[in-house]
C-alpha cells in the first residue's frame, strides 16, 4: 500500500504543479493573507486541481490545503496539499517553486511527494520504499566536513525567533558554501546529496509533512529545532546524517530525538 500511495501523492503533485505553470512567468497578480504571504489565483487554482484529483480516487479520505481549508479534517487519512511552495519566487519569475502533497495518517506520514514543474524535478518517497528522483534512486551526501558543506536557508532572517538566526549564522559561518536556494528545494538538495543542511526557522504543516518521509528515506536526519521528529511544522532542519548533530549544536537546536529512527534510515 506505501507504494500505492507513494504514486498517488507523486501524481496530485504532478497534478497542481500542472494546473500551476502556466501561470508562471506570466502576469501575477499576488494578494496577502492574513500571515503577510502572498497568495495568487495559480495557488488556489492549483490546489484546487490536487484536491478534484484525490476526491476522484479516495473519496473517504479527508484534505488539508494551505489555500483552500479542510475537507473531512476528522477522517482517518488526510492529504496534505501545499500547491505552490515558494510563492515569492513564483511571482518572481525565480524556478525554484514547486507543489507539495503528504499522506498522513495519525501520527505518520505514509508518502510525500514535491514537483518542480519549472525544473523539471520530482521526488517521492515513503517509509520503506526508498527516495526517489525523476525515477532513480537517490541519497543524502557523505561530506562529513562542515568546511565543505553547502548549506542552504529559505531565508537568513527571523524576527520571531532571533536566536535561531544567530545560530543559522553560525553555522553559514563554518560551511564552504551558504545560500538562500530555499522553501522545498532546498529540501530537494538535500535529500539528492547537492547540499548538506537545509534549516527553516518557520514552517506549516503542509510544507513539512511531505518532506518529512523524502529525507529520511534518503538516508538524511529531519527535526524541528525542538529535536521533535514530527511532520506538524513549526520549524525544520535537515541535514544528511553525517552533519546532523554538528549543525544541530551550532544552530542551537535541541539533539535529535529518536536517534535510532535516523540511524535505520541512514542503513536503507
Amino acid at each position: 500500500m506505501s507504494d500505492a500511495l507513494m504514486h498517488a501523492a507523486l501524481e496530485a503533485a504532478r497534478c497542481a504543479g500542472a494546473a500551476a505553470l502556466p501561470g508562471f512567468r506570466g502576469t501575477v497578480v499576488a494578494e496577502r493573507k492574513a500571515d503577510g504571504s502572498p497568495v495568487t489565483a495559480w495557488d488556489r487554482g492549483a490546489e484546487q486541481a490536487a484536491r478534484e484529483w484525490i476526491a476522484a480516487r479516495f473519496a473517504a479520505d479527508g484534505i488539508v490545503g494551505e489555500e483552500l481549508g479542510a475537507l473531512r479534517p476528522d477522517a482517518a487519512r488526510r492529504w496534505i496539499i501545499d500547491p505552490i511552495d515558494g510563492t515569492k519566487s513564483f511571482v518572481r519569475g525565480v524556478p525554484l517553486w514547486g507543489s507539495l502533497v503528504a499522506v498522513v495518517e495519525g501520527d505518520r506520514v505514509l508518502a510525500g511527494a514535491a514537483v518542480f514543474p519549472a525544473l523539471d524535478e520530482a521526488i517521492v518517497a515513503a517509509p520503506g520504499e526508498g527516495c526517489w528522483w525523476n525515477g532513480a534512486r537517490c541519497r543524502v551526501s557523505f561530506v562529513s566536513d562542515l568546511a565543505r558543506a553547502t548549506v542552504l536557508a529559505t531565508d537568513v532572517r527571523s524576527a520571531e525567533a532571533p536566536e535561531r538566526a544567530a545560530g543559522w549564522a553560525r553555522v553559514s559561518a563554518a560551511a564552504g558554501v551558504a545560500r538562500t536556494w530555499g522553501d522545498a528545494f532546498g529540501y530537494l538538495l538535500v535529500a539528492t546529496g547537492r547540499a548538506e543542511a537545509m534549516a527553516d526557522p518557520r514552517l506549516a504543516i503542509w510544507d513539512a509533512a511531505p518532506l518529512v518521509p523524502i529525507i529520511a528515506e534518503a538516508g538524511g536526519v529531519f527535526s524541528d529545532w525542538d529535536g521533535g521528529r514530527g511532520f506538524a511544522g513549526g520549524s525544520a532542519i535537515a541535514t544528511n546524517r553525517a552533519l546532523a548533530d554538528d549543525v544541530r549544536r551550532l544552530c542551537g537546536a535541541a539533539a535529535i530525538v529518536n536517534a535510532a529512527t535516523a540511524r535505520a534510515a541512514e542503513s536503507r
